[in-house]
């Protein structure tokens, strides 16, 4: 008996020896999770509201544009549109690189979450401040007349994450500054995280939507059943296909989102993808129209409909047309790398030939001019139907713009110097050091303007032009036309 009790007294030693020991490895543990894992994942002990109990008329709307240029300003239209409709300030976001985020296909019911592509934009964004080739949208785009007429409320990504977030987002910015960077970067991360929506709704601080284009079409004012079931579903096939059970319904956004919802009382409201189409007798995501009952409204669509280009990128467009082709010319947008475009090439060119066919019978002795916008390098032409052109000196003279041309460069060191992302935006109480995000946060690089330029040349375009079909850049240069850009 004696023994088996020695036994018990050095067994039960050996647990209170090793408990500390165990204590020690989960501390360890857990703390390495802490500071390995991403920000979606970790705890949040705090949120960026508790630091900003002033100026709570100050209500937020923040969005996660995607894939091109092009679909990036639709996106920024319908984000104009739904901040003035719910009163609220839009943050304004960086120009992301061309294939930085893809959202996915709405058609096919297959997308991004909300809140992943909400992240994804938020890193996107301090990448371009890091490497400071940051770009504002209301550098590229005029936004001055809707912040003017007060049709809109803007603020600058840049000076919303430093406020927002309480850090010195200019340490990100500033080479000076390289030993604090990481701090401040994780933590600005770590801030994003929180405003995707990782870490759940907060009530009175973020309203973070998951709804997207899988389940909900918004609406406003019409006079319907809120919560309707929309006209486009998943047909049976592609349920069984794909094994998805979505439905989609129209909400009254106003109704859903606005004043004595869930969704007003917090500050910020965060959608993911804006973006937007018609699609088999609706739309993919925002079908709100004009409406006969709603004068504001139709003023709003009005307004946001078209958004002209900085004056800097007009007038080197306008430039290079009276300047440099000085005769009435064609412009031809030709996509013919990207995507679904490289495999449509002879309808592409049919197009071209078809117009030049036609200007070709009312002056057959004429030497038509022909300005070319496309992503296919000058080197590759020889085999196609525009070194066909090329070779015919004598009927044809084709023009094009450069990316090393002294326009295109000295109209991004116009742009840089502007700075009207800063200009037409907000500055909220408590915020400092808003001259040192300007010195800092401000490009270093000279931001890509080729593209938009070309644009601008298109618009001036006497003799017609012909785009690619399906191009959203060519539906830009459409409505450019339309509004006589050009000739205002």
């Amino acid at each position: 008996m004696l023994g088996r009790r020695r036994k018990l007294n050095h067994r039960g030693s050996t647990v209170v020896y090793l408990i500390p020991v165990l204590l020690l490895f989960l501390y360890l543990l857990y703390s390495q999770i802490l500071t390995t894992s991403p920000p979606s994942l970790r705890l949040q002990t705090s949120t960026p509201c508790a630091s900003h109990t002033h100026s709570p008329e100050l209500k937020f709307l923040f969005y996660a544009p995607h894939s091109g240029f092009s679909n990036q300003l639709s996106e920024f239209k319908n984000a104009a549109l739904l901040s003035s409709l719910l009163n609220r300030t839009l943050v304004v976001p960086p120009v992301l690189d061309h294939h930085a985020l893809a959202l996915g296909s709405c058609p096919k019911f297959r997308v991004l979450p909300s809140r992943d592509i909400r992240l994804s934009v938020w890193e996107s964004s301090l990448l371009l401040l890091r490497d400071n080739r940051y770009v504002s949208m209301a550098d590229i785009v005029d936004v001055s007349p809707l912040v003017s007429s007060s049709t809109i409320r803007t603020i600058d990504f840049r000076v919303f994450a430093s406020w927002w977030c309480g850090v010195k987002i200019e340490m990100v910015c500033s080479s000076q500054s390289t030993s604090l960077e990481p701090s401040v970067f994780n933590r600005l991360k770590e801030c994003g995280s929180f405003l995707a929506g990782f870490g759940g709704n907060v009530d009175g601080c973020l309203y973070a939507i998951d709804k997207d284009c899988r389940n909900t079409v918004w609406t406003y004012g019409e006079d319907e059943e809120d919560g309707k079931l929309d006209s486009f579903q998943p047909d049976e096939q592609l349920k069984k296909k794909k094994n998805i059970s979505f439905v989609r319904t129209r909400r009254d956004v106003f109704k859903t989102l606005g004043p004595g919802s869930e969704a007003d009382r917090a500050r910020i409201l965060a959608f993911g993808s804006l973006f937007t189409a018609p699609y088999k007798g609706s739309q993919l995501y925002i079908d709100i129209n004009k409406s006969s009952k709603d004068t504001r409204l139709q003023k709003l669509l009005e307004d946001t409909d078209f958004l002209p280009f900085a004056p800097q990128i007009v007038n080197a467009g306008k430039q290079f047309a009276l300047n440099t082709i000085k005769v009435p010319f064609l412009c031809a947008q030709l996509r013919l790398l990207d995507g679904q475009f490289k495999n449509h090439w002879r309808a592409t060119f049919s197009s071209l030939k078809e117009q030049i066919k036609s200007l070709r019978q009312g002056a057959s002795s004429r030497t038509i001019n022909i300005f070319v916008m496309t992503d296919l390098p000058e080197g590759n032409w020889s085999t196609t139907y525009l070194g066909e052109l090329m070779r015919d000196k004598n009927n044809y003279r084709l023009h094009f713009l450069r990316e090393g041309d002294d326009l295109v460069h000295d109209t991004g060191r116009e742009l840089a110097a502007a700075g009207n992302g800063y200009r037409l935006g907000i500055t909220p109480n408590g915020i400092r050091g808003l001259e040192e995000i300007k010195m800092n946060c401000s490009p270093q690089r000279l931001p890509d303007v080729l593209l938009y330029i070309e644009e601008v040349i298109c618009s001036c375009a006497s003799l017609g032009f012909v785009g690619t079909a399906g191009s959203t850049i060519a539906d830009s240069i459409d409505l450019m036309r339309r509004q006589k850009i050009c000739s205002s």
